[in-house]
């Protein structure tokens, strides 16, 4: 029979209550049972290296490495060069002293109720090892059995079922009309909302790169897609923008985009000169800087020919940038929404259209 002075397992020689001997041992939990309680968890804990975190993690986790990108590299060419009781020796040294570092900078003045997640790749050596020393100090530590690769597959898994739960409504518009800020007043009033271009950080075209601001890897896209899937209630309706497969540089998931094609749209229209204004607000950094504008204008000299790029050209160096504007909407960016939207997004014809007069502030609440 158990009973609370059960020997412990590292220690056959050592009695201690049962209760204390389970603190001293981190438990390794699968991703499907950590799913569902991961809000529980005070912190988690990403100790892979700054690299592996800037491409993807989970959600909320902080990266804590026990190797940085310098240190794994010398430690993968002390293993493959030299032999791998070298390198663990090496690695081991380097490792015990960010853990320190760590406990020393950032956990220092967690309670005893602490309760932290750890993952590292595939659940290994790495976040083994931090989890192994949170738990000998006192805290209830964890460590996610399979690591950052489970919570990938299980985030590739869902999100081919994830989108069907939803009722969508999706906002349609040419450039310009002013999609995305009617998104943003919808969120801003309590309706649940996608926005696909501030998830991707690009304003989906070919202008649409936003200066300074790289965009996330793809699976940082869809991370964050996924997490904010999963705060959606599927009872209530959806706002998304018309956006194609790509923003940017970056894919919107096959499910999603083939339940936003097959769903009930709104059209926005706005005059011209309104839609000019508004992008010629939004986009100011080309406003401020005509030679980015034509570096970006260069993308389209294959479908228009080196004449009409140098037309434009002249017209953004001389300062007429509404002109330039108002000739991409005409020539380029119209044409294009007419062809692809009534091609790709099935329920389009049946849109009600909503027109409004200008961008205010008032036109997008009555909106």
């Amino acid at each position: 029979m158990t009973t609370a002075f059960d020997t412990n397992p590292a220690s056959p020689s050592v009695r201690e209550p049962l209760v204390e001997v389970r603190a001293k041992y981190p438990e390794i939990l699968s991703f499907s049972r950590v799913f569902p309680q991961l809000s529980k968890f005070d912190a988690l804990i990403d100790v892979r290296s700054p690299a592996e975190f800037a491409q993807d993690h989970l959600p909320g986790a902080i990266n804590c490495p026990v190797l940085n990108d310098l240190e794994r590299e010398h430690v993968g060419t002390v293993y493959k060069q030299i032999n791998t009781f070298e390198a663990k020796k090496i690695g081991a040294a380097i490792v015990a002293r960010n853990i320190g570092s760590h406990i020393e900078t950032l956990f220092i003045d967690k309670p005893r109720e602490w309760r932290p997640l750890v993952y590292c790749w595939r659940g290994g050596n790495r976040s083994g090892a931090m989890a192994h020393v949170l738990a000998r100090i006192g805290w209830h530590a964890a460590q996610l059995d399979g690591g950052y690769k489970a919570y990938r597959h299980h985030v590739n898994e869902t999100m081919q079922s994830l989108p069907t739960h939803f009722r969508f409504k999706v906002i349609c518009g040419t450039t310009g009309s002013g999609k995305s800020r009617l998104l943003q007043h919808l969120h801003a009033g309590g309706a649940q909302v996608i926005d696909l271009e501030d998830l991707a950080v690009h304003r989906g075209s070919v202008l649409g790169h936003l200066p300074e601001t790289p965009q996330p890897s793809q699976k940082m896209f869809e991370s964050h897609l996924w997490a904010v899937m999963l705060s959606l209630d599927p009872e209530r309706e959806v706002f998304i923008e018309s956006e194609s497969k790509k923003v940017g540089n970056l894919r919107v998931p096959d499910a999603l985009m083939a339940a936003m094609r097959a769903s009930p749209c709104v059209a926005l229209e706005l005059p011209v000169n309104e839609r000019v204004a508004l992008l010629m607000t939004d986009y100011s950094h080309f406003v401020e800087d005509p030679e980015a504008l034509n570096r970006q204008l260069n993308c389209l000299t294959s479908l228009y020919g080196k004449e009409k790029i140098s037309d434009w050209h002249a017209m953004s160096s001389s300062g007429n940038i509404a002109e330039v504007v108002k000739a991409l909407l005409s020539e380029h960016y119209d044409p294009a929404y007419r062809r692809s939207i009534a091609k790709n997004f099935s329920q389009f014809a049946a849109a009600a259209t909503v027109f409004m007069e200008n961008f205010s502030e008032k036109s997008f609440v009555n909106a």
